[in-house]
Protein backbone atom coordinates (compact mmCIF):
# COMPACT_ATOMS: atom_id res chain seq x y z
CA UNK A 1 0.00 0.00 0.00
CA UNK A 2 1.26 3.54 -0.28
CA UNK A 3 1.03 5.50 3.47
CA UNK A 4 1.28 9.39 3.16
CA UNK A 5 3.58 9.89 6.84
CA UNK A 6 2.78 13.39 7.76
CA UNK A 7 5.23 14.95 10.33
CA UNK A 8 5.72 18.28 12.06
CA UNK A 9 9.13 19.49 13.21
CA UNK A 10 11.03 15.93 12.47
CA UNK A 11 11.51 13.18 10.28
CA UNK A 12 13.13 13.23 7.61
CA UNK A 13 14.97 16.00 9.07
CA UNK A 14 18.25 15.05 11.35
CA UNK A 15 16.93 17.05 13.94
CA UNK A 16 13.25 16.65 15.74
CA UNK A 17 10.92 15.19 17.34
CA UNK A 18 9.89 10.81 16.69
CA UNK A 19 12.70 11.63 13.86
CA UNK A 20 14.37 7.62 15.22
CA UNK A 21 10.89 6.30 15.15
CA UNK A 22 9.56 7.17 11.65
CA UNK A 23 12.65 6.32 10.22
CA UNK A 24 12.91 2.83 12.04
CA UNK A 25 9.11 2.48 10.98
CA UNK A 26 9.46 3.40 7.23
CA UNK A 27 12.49 0.76 6.98
CA UNK A 28 10.71 -1.55 9.05
CA UNK A 29 7.71 -1.93 6.57
CA UNK A 30 9.89 -1.96 2.93
CA UNK A 31 6.71 -3.43 1.44
CA UNK A 32 4.99 -0.96 1.48
CA UNK A 33 5.28 2.84 -0.35
CA UNK A 34 6.00 5.79 1.59
CA UNK A 35 5.55 9.69 0.59
CA UNK A 36 6.47 11.48 3.51
CA UNK A 37 5.06 15.18 4.13
CA UNK A 38 7.19 17.34 6.24
CA UNK A 39 5.87 20.41 8.14
CA UNK A 40 9.02 22.09 9.35
CA UNK A 41 9.74 23.90 12.29
CA UNK A 42 12.82 26.37 12.15
CA UNK A 43 14.99 28.12 9.83
CA UNK A 44 17.71 26.12 11.77
CA UNK A 45 16.10 22.42 11.09
CA UNK A 46 15.85 22.87 6.85
CA UNK A 47 20.09 23.66 7.71
CA UNK A 48 20.86 20.78 9.62
CA UNK A 49 19.57 18.48 6.46
CA UNK A 50 17.77 15.48 6.24
CA UNK A 51 18.35 12.10 7.36
CA UNK A 52 19.29 9.00 4.38
CA UNK A 53 16.01 7.87 3.36
CA UNK A 54 15.64 4.45 1.90
CA UNK A 55 13.95 3.32 -1.20
CA UNK A 56 10.19 2.90 -0.40
CA UNK A 57 10.59 6.47 0.36
CA UNK A 58 8.91 7.85 -3.25
CA UNK A 59 8.54 11.70 -2.30
CA UNK A 60 9.35 14.35 0.25
CA UNK A 61 7.19 17.51 0.81
CA UNK A 62 8.39 20.12 2.77
CA UNK A 63 6.61 23.29 4.12
CA UNK A 64 7.78 25.68 6.63
CA UNK A 65 5.51 26.29 9.32
CA UNK A 66 8.27 29.28 10.33
CA UNK A 67 8.19 31.40 7.34
CA UNK A 68 5.80 33.87 6.41
CA UNK A 69 5.07 34.58 3.33
CA UNK A 70 2.81 36.45 1.23
CA UNK A 71 1.18 34.55 -1.32
CA UNK A 72 0.19 37.64 -3.80
CA UNK A 73 -3.78 36.61 -3.70
CA UNK A 74 -6.29 39.56 -3.39
CA UNK A 75 -9.99 38.16 -2.92
CA UNK A 76 -12.83 39.41 -5.10
CA UNK A 77 -15.85 40.48 -3.30
CA UNK A 78 -17.73 37.05 -2.89
CA UNK A 79 -14.17 35.49 -1.46
CA UNK A 80 -14.16 37.60 0.81
CA UNK A 81 -17.38 37.61 1.91
CA UNK A 82 -16.57 33.16 2.17
CA UNK A 83 -13.22 34.30 4.40
CA UNK A 84 -15.31 36.24 6.75
CA UNK A 85 -18.05 34.03 6.90
CA UNK A 86 -15.73 30.97 7.78
CA UNK A 87 -13.21 33.05 9.78
CA UNK A 88 -16.41 34.09 11.94
CA UNK A 89 -17.79 30.82 12.42
CA UNK A 90 -14.19 29.78 13.90
CA UNK A 91 -13.61 32.91 16.10
CA UNK A 92 -17.09 32.57 17.37
CA UNK A 93 -16.44 28.76 18.61
CA UNK A 94 -12.83 29.91 20.12
CA UNK A 95 -14.44 32.52 21.72
CA UNK A 96 -17.50 30.61 23.09
CA UNK A 97 -18.11 30.13 26.52
CA UNK A 98 -18.61 26.54 27.72
CA UNK A 99 -21.78 25.07 29.06
CA UNK A 100 -21.28 23.96 33.10
CA UNK A 101 -24.96 23.08 33.70
CA UNK A 102 -25.10 19.36 33.65
CA UNK A 103 -29.11 19.31 34.39
CA UNK A 104 -29.33 21.03 30.30
CA UNK A 105 -29.86 17.95 28.43
CA UNK A 106 -31.92 19.38 25.90
CA UNK A 107 -29.06 19.65 23.01
CA UNK A 108 -25.49 18.98 23.20
CA UNK A 109 -24.09 22.23 22.60
CA UNK A 110 -20.26 21.02 22.77
CA UNK A 111 -21.09 18.96 19.44
CA UNK A 112 -22.87 21.83 17.62
CA UNK A 113 -19.55 23.37 18.52
CA UNK A 114 -17.31 20.84 17.36
CA UNK A 115 -19.76 21.09 13.90
CA UNK A 116 -19.43 24.43 13.55
CA UNK A 117 -15.24 24.38 14.14
CA UNK A 118 -15.48 21.69 11.36
CA UNK A 119 -17.53 23.43 8.80
CA UNK A 120 -15.60 26.38 9.65
CA UNK A 121 -12.01 24.82 9.10
CA UNK A 122 -13.02 22.83 5.65
CA UNK A 123 -14.31 25.84 4.69
CA UNK A 124 -11.03 27.84 4.66
CA UNK A 125 -9.79 24.91 2.81
CA UNK A 126 -12.12 24.86 0.26
CA UNK A 127 -11.82 29.17 -0.41
CA UNK A 128 -7.88 28.66 0.06
CA UNK A 129 -8.00 25.98 -2.68
CA UNK A 130 -10.70 27.93 -4.93
CA UNK A 131 -8.71 31.00 -4.66
CA UNK A 132 -5.13 29.89 -4.60
CA UNK A 133 -3.98 31.22 -1.66
CA UNK A 134 -5.18 31.84 2.40
CA UNK A 135 -1.84 33.56 3.70
CA UNK A 136 -3.13 37.12 3.48
CA UNK A 137 -6.24 36.85 4.55
CA UNK A 138 -5.27 35.18 7.84
CA UNK A 139 -2.94 37.90 8.84
CA UNK A 140 -5.21 40.41 7.36
CA UNK A 141 -6.75 43.64 9.05
CA UNK A 142 -10.38 41.49 8.57
CA UNK A 143 -8.63 38.82 10.66
CA UNK A 144 -8.39 40.46 13.13
CA UNK A 145 -11.52 42.99 13.15
CA UNK A 146 -13.83 39.43 12.84
CA UNK A 147 -11.85 37.96 15.90
CA UNK A 148 -11.96 41.41 17.82
CA UNK A 149 -16.12 41.25 16.93
CA UNK A 150 -16.55 37.49 18.19
CA UNK A 151 -14.69 38.48 21.63
CA UNK A 152 -17.03 41.12 22.36
CA UNK A 153 -20.43 39.45 21.22
CA UNK A 154 -22.31 38.46 23.89
CA UNK A 155 -22.04 34.98 25.38
CA UNK A 156 -17.88 35.35 24.99
CA UNK A 157 -15.33 33.73 27.79
CA UNK A 158 -14.48 36.36 30.10
CA UNK A 159 -10.79 36.08 28.80
CA UNK A 160 -11.86 36.66 25.15
CA UNK A 161 -14.02 40.07 26.21
CA UNK A 162 -10.92 41.94 28.23
CA UNK A 163 -8.49 41.09 25.20
CA UNK A 164 -6.37 44.23 24.03
CA UNK A 165 -5.45 45.18 20.62
CA UNK A 166 -1.83 43.70 20.94
CA UNK A 167 -3.36 40.42 22.07
CA UNK A 168 -5.70 40.51 19.45
CA UNK A 169 -3.09 40.60 17.30
CA UNK A 170 -1.09 37.38 18.95
CA UNK A 171 -3.80 35.38 18.39
CA UNK A 172 -4.20 36.16 15.16
CA UNK A 173 -0.91 35.44 14.01
CA UNK A 174 -0.42 32.36 15.86
CA UNK A 175 -3.92 31.48 14.21
CA UNK A 176 -2.30 32.54 11.00
CA UNK A 177 0.67 29.66 11.69
CA UNK A 178 -1.33 26.73 12.73
CA UNK A 179 -3.68 27.40 9.75
CA UNK A 180 -0.66 27.50 6.82
CA UNK A 181 -1.61 23.72 6.06
CA UNK A 182 -5.12 24.68 4.45
CA UNK A 183 -3.06 26.26 1.85
CA UNK A 184 -1.02 23.66 0.50
CA UNK A 185 -1.05 22.49 -2.74
CA UNK A 186 -0.62 18.98 -1.24
CA UNK A 187 -4.17 17.68 -1.57
CA UNK A 188 -4.76 17.07 -5.07
CA UNK A 189 -4.75 13.22 -6.81
CA UNK A 190 -1.24 13.53 -7.44
CA UNK A 191 -0.26 14.54 -3.82
CA UNK A 192 -2.13 12.81 -0.56
CA UNK A 193 -4.76 12.12 -2.99
CA UNK A 194 -3.23 9.44 -4.45
CA UNK A 195 -2.22 7.46 -1.16
CA UNK A 196 -4.10 4.70 0.79
CA UNK A 197 -3.74 5.87 4.68
CA UNK A 198 -2.48 8.88 5.91
CA UNK A 199 -0.22 8.61 9.11
CA UNK A 200 0.18 11.80 11.06
CA UNK A 201 3.36 10.93 13.43
CA UNK A 202 1.84 13.14 16.22
CA UNK A 203 -1.15 15.71 16.40
CA UNK A 204 -2.16 19.19 16.25
CA UNK A 205 -0.32 20.97 12.60
CA UNK A 206 0.81 17.48 11.47
CA UNK A 207 -2.58 15.90 11.69
CA UNK A 208 -4.24 18.80 10.06
CA UNK A 209 -3.02 17.57 5.93
CA UNK A 210 -4.79 14.26 6.79
CA UNK A 211 -7.82 15.89 7.92
CA UNK A 212 -7.69 17.43 4.48
CA UNK A 213 -6.82 14.52 2.97
CA UNK A 214 -9.90 12.80 4.17
CA UNK A 215 -12.28 15.88 3.15
CA UNK A 216 -11.35 15.79 -0.16
CA UNK A 217 -10.64 12.60 -1.09
CA UNK A 218 -11.78 10.12 1.32
CA UNK A 219 -8.60 9.15 2.57
CA UNK A 220 -8.62 6.99 6.25
CA UNK A 221 -6.22 9.06 9.06
CA UNK A 222 -4.37 7.04 11.20
CA UNK A 223 -3.04 9.45 13.90
CA UNK A 224 0.24 8.45 16.65
CA UNK A 225 0.56 10.00 19.67
CA UNK A 226 3.97 9.71 21.65
CA UNK A 227 3.80 12.68 23.31
CA UNK A 228 -0.10 14.39 23.34
CA UNK A 229 0.63 17.14 21.05
CA UNK A 230 -2.55 19.27 23.57
CA UNK A 231 -0.94 18.22 27.25
CA UNK A 232 2.20 20.17 25.50
CA UNK A 233 0.47 23.13 24.65
CA UNK A 234 -0.94 22.95 27.74
CA UNK A 235 2.28 22.68 29.46
CA UNK A 236 4.24 25.12 27.05
CA UNK A 237 5.90 27.99 28.35
CA UNK A 238 4.84 31.22 26.98
CA UNK A 239 8.14 33.15 24.68
CA UNK A 240 7.05 36.83 24.93
CA UNK A 241 4.69 38.36 27.31
CA UNK A 242 1.55 39.17 24.74
CA UNK A 243 1.30 34.95 24.41
CA UNK A 244 1.35 34.32 28.13
CA UNK A 245 -1.42 37.08 28.57
CA UNK A 246 -5.20 34.97 29.73
CA UNK A 247 -6.82 36.19 26.62
CA UNK A 248 -4.36 34.63 24.26
CA UNK A 249 -3.60 31.16 26.29
CA UNK A 250 -7.36 31.09 26.78
CA UNK A 251 -8.24 31.60 23.11
CA UNK A 252 -5.32 29.22 21.36
CA UNK A 253 -5.91 26.46 23.76
CA UNK A 254 -9.53 26.82 22.47
CA UNK A 255 -8.40 26.53 19.23
CA UNK A 256 -5.89 23.38 19.75
CA UNK A 257 -8.16 21.80 22.01
CA UNK A 258 -10.83 22.09 19.16
CA UNK A 259 -8.63 20.68 16.55
CA UNK A 260 -7.51 17.76 18.71
CA UNK A 261 -10.89 16.69 18.99
CA UNK A 262 -11.54 17.12 15.41
CA UNK A 263 -8.41 15.27 14.90
CA UNK A 264 -9.96 12.29 16.91
CA UNK A 265 -13.34 12.43 15.70
CA UNK A 266 -12.06 11.97 12.05
CA UNK A 267 -9.69 8.95 12.60
CA UNK A 268 -9.72 6.03 12.03
CA UNK A 269 -7.33 4.69 14.19
CA UNK A 270 -5.64 6.64 17.21
CA UNK A 271 -2.36 4.97 18.36
CA UNK A 272 -0.90 5.97 21.75
CA UNK A 273 2.81 4.86 23.09
CA UNK A 274 1.39 4.00 26.87
CA UNK A 275 -2.00 3.78 29.14
CA UNK A 276 -0.76 7.54 30.22
CA UNK A 277 -0.85 9.38 27.07
CA UNK A 278 -4.13 7.18 26.05
CA UNK A 279 -5.90 8.43 29.26
CA UNK A 280 -5.15 12.22 28.31
CA UNK A 281 -6.62 11.11 24.82
CA UNK A 282 -9.55 10.15 26.18
CA UNK A 283 -9.98 12.98 28.35
CA UNK A 284 -9.35 15.20 24.98
CA UNK A 285 -12.05 13.56 23.47
CA UNK A 286 -10.80 10.26 21.76
CA UNK A 287 -13.30 7.67 21.61
CA UNK A 288 -12.00 4.42 23.17
CA UNK A 289 -13.03 2.35 20.47
CA UNK A 290 -10.74 4.06 18.55
CA UNK A 291 -7.51 3.61 20.79
CA UNK A 292 -4.58 1.53 20.53
CA UNK A 293 -1.95 1.25 22.57
CA UNK A 294 1.66 0.48 20.55
CA UNK A 295 4.46 0.96 22.92
CA UNK A 296 7.78 2.73 21.23
CA UNK A 297 10.08 0.73 19.81
CA UNK A 298 13.89 0.40 20.48
CA UNK A 299 17.19 -0.95 19.25
CA UNK A 300 18.09 -3.78 21.91
CA UNK A 301 21.14 -4.29 19.65
CA UNK A 302 23.56 -2.52 21.58
CA UNK A 303 22.40 -4.28 25.10
CA UNK A 304 22.25 -7.69 23.97
CA UNK A 305 26.23 -7.97 25.03
CA UNK A 306 25.60 -6.39 28.48
CA UNK A 307 22.18 -8.23 28.86
CA UNK A 308 23.20 -11.44 28.29
CA UNK A 309 26.91 -11.92 29.98
CA UNK A 310 27.33 -12.31 33.66
CA UNK A 311 26.93 -9.05 35.81
CA UNK A 312 30.01 -6.88 36.17
CA UNK A 313 29.01 -3.60 38.02
CA UNK A 314 30.05 -3.19 40.99
CA UNK A 315 27.70 -4.40 43.72
CA UNK A 316 27.94 -1.22 45.88
CA UNK A 317 26.74 1.41 42.68
CA UNK A 318 23.74 3.24 42.07
CA UNK A 319 23.64 4.58 38.64
CA UNK A 320 21.04 7.63 37.47
CA UNK A 321 21.49 7.93 33.33
CA UNK A 322 19.50 11.08 31.70
CA UNK A 323 19.32 14.37 30.71
CA UNK A 324 19.95 16.48 33.48
CA UNK A 325 16.92 19.10 34.19
CA UNK A 326 14.79 20.47 36.97
CA UNK A 327 12.14 17.32 36.38
CA UNK A 328 14.27 14.89 36.45
CA UNK A 329 15.00 15.84 40.60
CA UNK A 330 18.41 14.57 41.56
CA UNK A 331 18.06 16.90 44.38
CA UNK A 332 15.87 14.21 45.78
CA UNK A 333 18.32 11.60 44.39
CA UNK A 334 21.19 13.07 46.55
CA UNK A 335 19.07 13.83 49.58
CA UNK A 336 18.37 10.15 49.38
CA UNK A 337 22.15 8.54 49.13
CA UNK A 338 23.11 10.52 52.05
CA UNK A 339 20.32 7.98 54.17
CA UNK A 340 22.01 5.33 51.29
CA UNK A 341 25.40 6.42 52.79
CA UNK A 342 24.50 6.11 56.28
CA UNK A 343 23.15 2.58 55.71
CA UNK A 344 25.92 0.81 53.09
CA UNK A 345 28.84 3.67 53.43
CA UNK A 346 30.52 1.75 50.73
CA UNK A 347 27.58 2.28 48.26
CA UNK A 348 28.79 5.17 45.26
CA UNK A 349 26.68 6.94 43.00
CA UNK A 350 27.03 7.79 39.23
CA UNK A 351 24.89 10.54 37.80
CA UNK A 352 25.29 9.76 34.29
CA UNK A 353 24.29 12.78 31.45
CA UNK A 354 24.60 16.01 30.42
CA UNK A 355 22.48 18.81 30.93
CA UNK A 356 19.44 20.10 28.80
CA UNK A 357 19.68 24.06 27.91
CA UNK A 358 20.79 26.80 30.19
CA UNK A 359 17.94 25.81 32.71
CA UNK A 360 19.84 22.37 33.03
CA UNK A 361 22.98 23.94 32.93
CA UNK A 362 22.37 25.82 35.89
CA UNK A 363 20.33 23.10 37.78
CA UNK A 364 24.13 20.76 37.16
CA UNK A 365 25.60 23.46 39.12
CA UNK A 366 23.01 23.46 41.69
CA UNK A 367 23.36 19.49 41.99
CA UNK A 368 27.19 19.77 42.18
CA UNK A 369 26.98 22.11 44.95
CA UNK A 370 24.26 20.52 47.16
CA UNK A 371 26.18 17.10 46.63
CA UNK A 372 29.53 18.90 47.91
CA UNK A 373 27.31 20.13 50.44
CA UNK A 374 25.86 16.89 52.13
CA UNK A 375 29.13 15.04 51.57
CA UNK A 376 31.97 17.67 52.63
CA UNK A 377 34.51 15.38 53.75
CA UNK A 378 34.66 14.15 49.85
CA UNK A 379 34.25 16.65 47.44
CA UNK A 380 32.10 15.59 44.26
CA UNK A 381 34.97 15.28 41.63
CA UNK A 382 33.53 16.47 37.54
CA UNK A 383 34.62 13.09 36.05
CA UNK A 384 36.08 11.00 38.38
CA UNK A 385 34.52 8.01 40.52
CA UNK A 386 37.83 7.67 42.84
CA UNK A 387 37.41 7.97 46.50
CA UNK A 388 34.26 10.13 46.02
CA UNK A 389 30.82 8.54 46.84
CA UNK A 390 28.67 10.72 44.15
CA UNK A 391 30.37 11.88 40.12
CA UNK A 392 28.84 13.84 37.53
CA UNK A 393 29.69 11.79 34.24
CA UNK A 394 28.88 12.20 30.47
CA UNK A 395 28.51 9.45 28.27
CA UNK A 396 30.96 9.39 24.79
CA UNK A 397 33.91 9.32 27.09
CA UNK A 398 36.21 5.50 27.49
CA UNK A 399 34.75 4.25 30.41
CA UNK A 400 30.99 4.82 29.26
CA UNK A 401 31.06 5.14 25.18
CA UNK A 402 27.55 4.73 25.04
CA UNK A 403 24.55 4.74 27.22
CA UNK A 404 23.79 0.84 28.02
CA UNK A 405 27.68 0.77 29.11
CA UNK A 406 25.89 3.94 31.41
CA UNK A 407 23.42 1.65 32.87
CA UNK A 408 25.00 -1.61 32.45
CA UNK A 409 28.21 0.24 35.32
CA UNK A 410 25.49 -0.04 38.66
CA UNK A 411 24.33 -2.91 40.12
CA UNK A 412 21.05 -0.54 40.84
CA UNK A 413 19.70 2.01 37.97
CA UNK A 414 17.57 4.58 39.79
CA UNK A 415 15.23 7.34 38.39
CA UNK A 416 13.97 9.97 40.37
CA UNK A 417 11.66 12.08 37.78
CA UNK A 418 8.40 14.11 39.80
CA UNK A 419 7.14 14.31 35.35
CA UNK A 420 8.08 11.78 32.57
CA UNK A 421 6.37 10.17 29.71
CA UNK A 422 7.63 7.52 28.49
CA UNK A 423 10.98 6.12 30.83
CA UNK A 424 13.48 5.28 27.69
CA UNK A 425 16.27 5.22 29.64
CA UNK A 426 14.93 3.19 31.94
CA UNK A 427 13.84 0.52 29.66
CA UNK A 428 17.83 0.50 28.91
CA UNK A 429 18.47 -0.48 31.97
CA UNK A 430 15.75 -3.35 31.48
CA UNK A 431 17.34 -4.44 28.23
CA UNK A 432 20.87 -4.67 30.30
CA UNK A 433 19.44 -6.83 32.50
CA UNK A 434 19.32 -4.60 35.61
CA UNK A 435 17.06 -4.15 38.30
CA UNK A 436 15.59 -1.07 38.76
CA UNK A 437 14.09 1.66 41.49
CA UNK A 438 11.49 4.81 39.78
CA UNK A 439 9.16 7.03 40.76
CA UNK A 440 5.90 6.38 40.24
CA UNK A 441 5.64 8.48 37.51
CA UNK A 442 3.84 8.74 33.65
CA UNK A 443 4.10 5.41 32.00
CA UNK A 444 7.39 3.80 34.70
CA UNK A 445 4.65 1.54 36.19
CA UNK A 446 2.87 0.33 32.87
CA UNK A 447 6.92 -0.14 31.65
CA UNK A 448 8.15 -2.05 34.42
CA UNK A 449 5.35 -4.30 35.28
CA UNK A 450 6.77 -6.28 38.37
CA UNK A 451 10.79 -6.19 37.94
CA UNK A 452 11.64 -3.10 39.64
CA UNK A 453 10.88 -1.25 42.56
CA UNK A 454 8.63 1.85 42.51
CA UNK A 455 8.54 4.76 45.00
CA UNK A 456 6.36 7.81 45.18
CA UNK A 457 7.93 10.69 43.60
CA UNK A 458 9.75 13.53 45.82
CA UNK A 459 10.17 11.07 48.27
CA UNK A 460 13.76 10.31 49.71
CA UNK A 461 13.60 8.58 52.30
CA UNK A 462 11.35 5.93 50.38
CA UNK A 463 13.42 6.25 47.59
CA UNK A 464 16.64 5.24 50.30
CA UNK A 465 14.64 2.62 51.46
CA UNK A 466 14.19 0.81 47.92
CA UNK A 467 17.73 1.13 46.99
CA UNK A 468 19.21 -0.43 50.22
CA UNK A 469 17.24 -3.13 49.71
CA UNK A 470 18.73 -4.22 46.56
CA UNK A 471 22.08 -3.23 47.61
CA UNK A 472 21.32 -5.65 50.24
CA UNK A 473 20.27 -8.60 47.83
CA UNK A 474 22.11 -9.78 44.89
CA UNK A 475 19.51 -12.77 44.31
CA UNK A 476 16.88 -10.50 44.22
CA UNK A 477 18.52 -8.43 41.67
CA UNK A 478 19.86 -10.88 39.67
CA UNK A 479 15.78 -12.20 39.62
CA UNK A 480 14.39 -8.64 38.94
CA UNK A 481 16.72 -7.94 36.11
CA UNK A 482 16.08 -11.26 33.83
CA UNK A 483 12.53 -10.73 34.58
CA UNK A 484 12.96 -6.72 33.34
CA UNK A 485 14.94 -7.95 30.12
CA UNK A 486 13.02 -10.41 29.24
CA UNK A 487 9.94 -8.04 29.24
CA UNK A 488 11.83 -5.75 27.49
CA UNK A 489 12.36 -7.93 24.62
CA UNK A 490 8.60 -9.14 24.48
CA UNK A 491 7.31 -5.58 24.61
CA UNK A 492 9.49 -2.90 23.44
CA UNK A 493 11.58 -3.50 20.61
CA UNK A 494 11.55 -2.02 17.32
CA UNK A 495 10.11 -5.31 15.96
CA UNK A 496 7.04 -5.38 17.59
CA UNK A 497 6.93 -1.48 17.30
CA UNK A 498 6.54 -2.36 13.22
CA UNK A 499 4.60 -5.16 13.34
CA UNK A 500 1.90 -3.34 15.13
CA UNK A 501 1.97 -1.07 12.79
CA UNK A 502 1.72 -2.98 10.17
CA UNK A 503 -1.76 -5.19 11.53
CA UNK A 504 -3.16 -1.70 12.09
CA UNK A 505 -2.58 -0.66 8.77
CA UNK A 506 -4.32 -3.67 7.00
CA UNK A 507 -6.84 -3.14 9.74
CA UNK A 508 -7.66 0.54 8.50
CA UNK A 509 -7.35 -0.56 4.99
CA UNK A 510 -9.73 -3.52 4.91
CA UNK A 511 -12.67 -1.46 6.53
CA UNK A 512 -12.11 1.48 4.10
CA UNK A 513 -13.66 1.87 0.22
CA UNK A 514 -11.65 2.16 -2.16
CA UNK A 515 -11.74 6.02 -2.65
CA UNK A 516 -10.42 6.13 -6.29
CA UNK A 517 -10.24 3.71 -9.51
CA UNK A 518 -6.82 3.25 -10.84
CA UNK A 519 -6.18 2.57 -14.48
CA UNK A 520 -3.63 1.52 -16.50
CA UNK A 521 -1.91 3.11 -19.93
CA UNK A 522 -5.12 2.37 -21.47
CA UNK A 523 -7.16 4.01 -19.36
CA UNK A 524 -9.04 0.46 -18.39
CA UNK A 525 -9.46 -0.23 -14.45
CA UNK A 526 -6.77 -2.17 -12.58
CA UNK A 527 -9.30 -4.29 -10.78
CA UNK A 528 -6.21 -5.75 -8.24
CA UNK A 529 -4.61 -2.17 -8.02
CA UNK A 530 -6.04 -1.65 -4.32
CA UNK A 531 -6.04 -3.42 -1.60
CA UNK A 532 -8.89 -6.33 -0.86
CA UNK A 533 -11.48 -4.65 1.43
CA UNK A 534 -11.92 -7.74 3.90
CA UNK A 535 -14.02 -6.70 6.48
CA UNK A 536 -17.91 -6.75 4.96
CA UNK A 537 -20.32 -4.94 8.00
CA UNK A 538 -23.48 -7.10 8.61
CA UNK A 539 -24.70 -10.58 9.74
CA UNK A 540 -22.76 -13.79 8.21
CA UNK A 541 -24.16 -16.67 10.22
CA UNK A 542 -27.70 -17.97 9.84
CA UNK A 543 -30.03 -18.34 7.08
CA UNK A 544 -31.51 -14.19 6.74
CA UNK A 545 -28.30 -13.11 4.94
CA UNK A 546 -25.79 -14.22 2.09
CA UNK A 547 -22.84 -12.43 0.37
CA UNK A 548 -22.65 -12.33 -3.07
CA UNK A 549 -19.96 -11.61 -5.23
CA UNK A 550 -21.11 -8.51 -7.12
CA UNK A 551 -21.98 -7.17 -4.37
CA UNK A 552 -20.63 -4.23 -2.63
CA UNK A 553 -18.71 -3.71 0.76
CA UNK A 554 -21.84 -3.08 2.57
CA UNK A 555 -24.18 -5.00 -0.06
CA UNK A 556 -26.41 -7.91 1.54
CA UNK A 557 -28.62 -10.50 -1.03
CA UNK A 558 -32.32 -10.28 0.04
CA UNK A 559 -33.46 -12.52 2.54
CA UNK A 560 -34.37 -15.87 1.02
CA UNK A 561 -37.20 -18.26 2.61
CA UNK A 562 -35.66 -21.27 3.58
CA UNK A 563 -37.87 -23.99 1.86
CA UNK A 564 -36.60 -21.99 -1.43
CA UNK A 565 -32.95 -22.51 -0.25
CA UNK A 566 -33.05 -25.90 0.36
CA UNK A 567 -34.06 -26.65 -3.03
Amino acid sequence: MRIGLLTEGGYPYVSGDARLWCDRLVRGLGQHEFDVYALCRSERQEEEGRVPLPPQVHRVRTAALWRAEDDGVVYGRRARRRFAEHYGDLATVLCAMRSTDPADTSEDPSAAQADRFASALYGLAELARDEGGLERALRSDAAVRTLERACRAPGAQPPAREARVSELLAVTAQLERALRPLALDWYEDDGLGAVDLCHAASGGPAALPGLLAGHFSGVPLLVTEYGVQLRRHYLSVPVSAAEGAPAVRSLLAAFHGRLAAETYRRAAVITSGNAHARRWQERCGADRGKLRTVHPGMDAAPFAEVGEGPESADPDTLVWVGRIEPAKDLFSLLHAFAEIRTAEPTARLRIVGAPFGPEGAAYLAHCRALAAQLFPDEAAGPHSVGDNPVSFEEIGGPELPSSGAACASGAVVVLSSVVEGFPAGLVEAMFCARATVSTDVGAVVEAIGGTGLVVPPRNPRALAEACVALLRDPERRARLGAAARARALELFTVEQNVAAFHGIYLEILSRTPVHRVLLDAAGEPLPFAAPAEAHLPGRWTGPETRPVARGGPGWAAPPVPATEGAR
